[in-house]
């Protein structure tokens, strides 16, 4: 099965933003994470934490209007809302490890049925690690998304019943969404809540590596 079957990125990026409560502090993830804050639902407000010192951060600049000393952590021009604060980096880590940030949505390579997340290394030998973060986010933010292609570019399942990769955190994750479905972690592995239009439950199973149960809402499905 193709990697790019079912929701667009745009489109996995709208559903996560749907499920964000209105008011909560949130930090996105760098790459396709970053879409979530052009979705979020007309009448809901979303303040941004961005782990090298901003709280309020707003939309991408105009390409004339960018300042270079203001930027994301994935080092990309951002602007500040009204009433934003800056603040030194140990500060901001500080509000992420004391769970001062309602919600993290990051990337993933691989995710276990137990909520184990790896999204840093490969772990192969020379692989320039990249963590960032995400070891902290997972750890300090009080609900972890992760928004994700169901498979590889190969093909090869992202949701296993456990991690090769080195890890980023155990049991952190919360709900998974790819363009296939979104799926919650349990105490009983992956469940799914939700499918991609024209996309089937045995199409979700056949591209992930552990087993898969199914909610509520589809049971009928």
């Amino acid at each position: 099965m193709s990697s790019q079957s079912g929701w667009t990125r745009e489109q996995m990026a709208a559903r996560v933003a749907v499920d964000i409560p209105d008011g909560s502090y949130v930090n996105l993830g760098i790459g396709m994470p970053e879409l979530v804050a052009q979705f979020v639902p007309k009448g809901r407000e979303l303040v941004y934490h961005v782990e090298n010192g901003l709280l309020g951060m707003g939309p991408d600049p105009e390409p004339d209007a960018a300042d270079p000393d203001l930027i994301n952590a994935g080092k990309k021009p951002v602007t500040a809302i009204p009433g934003a604060a800056f603040f030194h980096h140990a500060d901001s880590f500080t509000m992420i490890r004391g769970g001062h940030i309602d919600v993290c949505v990051l990337g993933a390579m691989q995710i276990a049925s137990s909520g184990d997340l790896a999204n840093w290394s490969t772990g192969a030998e020379g692989a320039i690690p990249a963590v960032g973060g995400a070891m902290d986010l997972v750890a300090g933010v009080r609900t972890v998304l992760v928004l994700t292609q169901h498979t590889t570019k190969t093909g090869e399942p992202k949701l296993l019943e456990r991690c090769t990769y080195p890890l980023t955190g155990k049991a952190c994750v919360d709900r998974i969404y790819t363009n296939l479905a979104v799926i919650d972690v349990t105490e009983q592995g992956f469940v799914v809540v939700d499918l991609a239009p024209g996309v089937s439950l045995d199409e979700v199973r056949a591209a992930t590596g552990a087993p898969v149960g199914v909610g509520p809402a589809l049971q009928h499905v």
